[in-house]
């Protein structure tokens, strides 16, 4: 495929990555309205609190799966009509969502905003992106893979105002109509070809590039071990993306600051997302994966040890910092390992993975405080998961280690 609308690395290529960046921020601000709102929408409908907390989980889960297909097509179709047919079903998942009872959230969250939505965003937007650039990549994709955090920083506090003032209902209405004039828009107008890579880069010819970020490991063994830690780290990672809200309402914060501490968890990700992008460029995926993943345990074990207001906002900036490296350098790690022509269908089944654990944690931090009236069971459980990634991440580093010793004396 080829482009004349500019090259690699070039000012376009930048102007594209903002652009999906902007669609991102616009798409994932959907599913944070039920996470505001878990309350209020547990109280109305008269269930647990792991009812409305499912609607998340089913949204992560149909995003996973319909992640794999999406990234295929768009390998096919051109990523703009992907994207535009996705930002459609999004907004028709709201609205169903806001129509009926649990089965209606269900319905919009899991099939509509998740299988049929953001699904045709995220893998295909990040694969699409990272086509568009070679010494700047971790950098570019650390910047759009921002969307989430982005969206976490700027919606919460405007949501909770539409909560206040209108109900979950009618917020959620009103917000489909944003999302599908916003992201049809943005996506037409400019969601280009991506350029062909006229240089090696890595991973991009011949097979699997045999160089120390293999680790000496059988490329699909790598593939399956990347899956794993992925589901690992981001158990713990929804945990308090999806509760935090609630958590500072069972503390006694008033809604306006567990808004706020929402938006100080995402924002403060979206700012340590460039860094960690940057990082990648230069000491490579699988450290900087290392190096996240010690941050955001470090981080979730805060939860665990303080309920001061002024502390929790210190320990949600930085479990921010921690988990923003995460998803970028997975992605980064699939580019490093494999041809381009495998990344259409690599990176959907890394975020696959990692969206069932989003799904994992988010549902069964919900179900854990439903058993024990309290979420600290749930975050001790992350703690438990993120352990495990580190562990997967050190064997991973170590082999990497042992492979660079052995190029530079062979």
């Amino acid at each position: 495929m080829t482009s004349t609308n500019g090259g690699l690395d070039s000012r376009t290529a930048w102007i594209t990555a903002c652009a999906s960046l902007a669609v991102l921020t616009i798409s994932y601000g959907a599913p944070l309205i039920a996470v505001m709102a878990l309350k209020p929408i547990a109280a109305e409908l008269d269930t647990a609190r792991a009812g409305p907390a499912g609607a998340g989980a089913l949204t992560y889960i149909g995003g996973a799966f319909g992640g794999i297909v999406a990234g295929w097509l768009s390998g096919r179709l051109g990523v703009r009509w992907i994207v535009m047919f996705g930002g459609t079903m999004v907004a028709a998942g709201l609205v169903v969502a806001a129509s009926g009872g649990l089965f209606h959230l269900y319905v919009g969250h899991g099939v509509l905003m998740g299988l049929l939505g953001n699904a045709c965003m995220f893998a295909p937007l990040l694969t699409y992106v990272s086509r568009w650039f070679e010494r700047n990549r971790g950098s570019a994709v650390a910047l759009i893979s921002s969307g989430q955090a982005v969206a976490g920083g700027l919606w919460p506090p405007l949501i909770q105002i539409g909560l206040d003032e209108l109900g979950w209902r009618r917020t959620m209405m009103m917000f489909a109509v944003l999302v599908a004039i916003a992201i049809v828009t943005v996506a037409a107008i400019f969601l280009h070809p991506p350029p062909e890579s006229s240089t090696p880069s890595v991973g991009t010819r011949g097979g699997p590039r045999r160089n120390p970020a293999m680790t000496g490991l059988p490329p699909n063994l790598i593939m399956i071990t990347l899956m794993v830690a992925v589901f690992c780290c981001c158990v713990p990672m929804a945990m308090p993306m999806q509760h935090v809200v609630a958590y500072c309402g069972d503390l006694g914060f008033a809604s306006q600051h567990g808004a706020a501490m929402l938006s100080v968890l995402l924002g403060s990700a979206f700012l340590a997302r460039q860094f960690w992008g940057w990082l990648a460029d230069r000491i490579g995926a699988f450290h900087t994966l290392l190096c996240s993943s010690l941050v955001q345990a470090t981080a979730l074990t805060g939860f665990l040890l303080t309920k001061d207001q002024a502390a929790l906002f210190a320990v949600s900036s930085a479990f921010g910092l921690g988990m923003a490296g995460l998803v970028p350098a997975y992605v980064i790690a699939i580019r490093e390992c494999y041809r381009v022509e495998e990344a259409a269908w690599r990176i959907p089944l890394i975020l696959f993975a990692g969206s069932l654990g989003m799904a994992v944690g988010g549902w069964g931090a919900g179900l854990l405080y439903d058993r024990f009236a309290s979420y600290l069971p749930a975050f001790g459980a992350g703690v438990a998961f993120n352990l495990v990634n580190l562990a997967i991440l050190s064997l991973l580093v170590l082999r990497q280690r042992g492979q660079d010793a052995r190029l530079a004396t062979a």
